[in-house]
């Protein structure tokens, strides 16, 4: 049974690759466009990280201690690629990916911990980061475009945990886990929603064809931004997953 995170990389790095894909709008007028090969780039860098310089494997598990965020769903890609299992709140894990790595992050029983600063022009963490933690945006650019697993991943290897404790295995991720969207739209996420909600929005968009507009809460969502961005769909209500 093939991985539908691998399957879905593979698609959006070449059936109209140059279109947009995710775009970011942030606080401080910040607006991040990522088409499908860019997109694709992004996630392999991060699998490279995260299988070479933090011996991530297939099972292996990554708490995403982040807000919806551009950066936090790359994370999430590249650990779906990878064979990973995405965890949240205070699930148990091997990896952490926080962007409050305070003192003691290092030593509170994870194998690695990663730093990952949120602006978005950040080369690196600013200021001093606590010892044993990685900077996610200074090691990042380093890694090869192009991801090729050491261990083949499993569809039946669990790939994400939900907040209410349902678990989905890698075949079931973009018929269990996605939300529902047809028509490849153009879909506006309140990234406000969270992030896993967000994470089931894009998966569902993506495979459909569409693409994703996601907004930080702190920018307000104008006529002249849907019009700009061509939305015509809207996230859907989250169902029980």
């Amino acid at each position: 049974m093939s991985i539908p995170a691998i399957e879905l990389m593979t698609t959006l790095r070449s059936g109209q690759s140059t279109s947009p894909r995710l775009t970011w709008y942030g606080p401080d007028a910040e607006r991040v466009e990522l088409s499908g090969r860019v997109l694709d780039n992004w996630v392999a860098k991060t699998s490279n990280l995260l299988q070479d310089e933090l011996d991530a494997e297939p099972g292996t598990r990554l708490r995403l201690d982040l807000p919806a965020h551009w950066k936090s769903v790359i994370l999430a890609l590249a650990a779906w690629q990878l064979g990973m299992e995405v965890v949240f709140d205070d699930a148990a894990a091997e990896l952490l990916a926080t962007a409050n790595p305070g003192p003691g992050t290092a030593e509170g029983g994870f194998d690695a911990v990663l730093a990952v600063a949120l602006p978005a022009l950040a080369m690196r963490w600013q200021g001093e980061l606590p010892s044993g933690v990685v900077d996610y945006a200074a090691e990042v650019r380093s890694h090869g475009d192009v991801f090729m697993p050491h261990v083949d991943p499993e569809a039946a290897r669990r790939a994400v945990l939900t907040a209410a404790g349902a678990v989905h295995t890698h075949g079931e991720l973009l018929d269990g886990f996605a939300a529902v969207h047809d028509g490849g739209p153009r879909l506006l996420v309140p990234a406000g929603r969270g992030l896993e909600d967000v994470l089931a929005q894009a998966l569902g968009a993506w495979k459909s064809g569409g693409s994703v507009v996601l907004v930080h809460p702190d920018v307000e969502v104008t006529e002249k931004l849907l019009a700009d961005e061509r939305v015509h769909g809207h996230a859907v209500p989250p169902s029980p997953r």
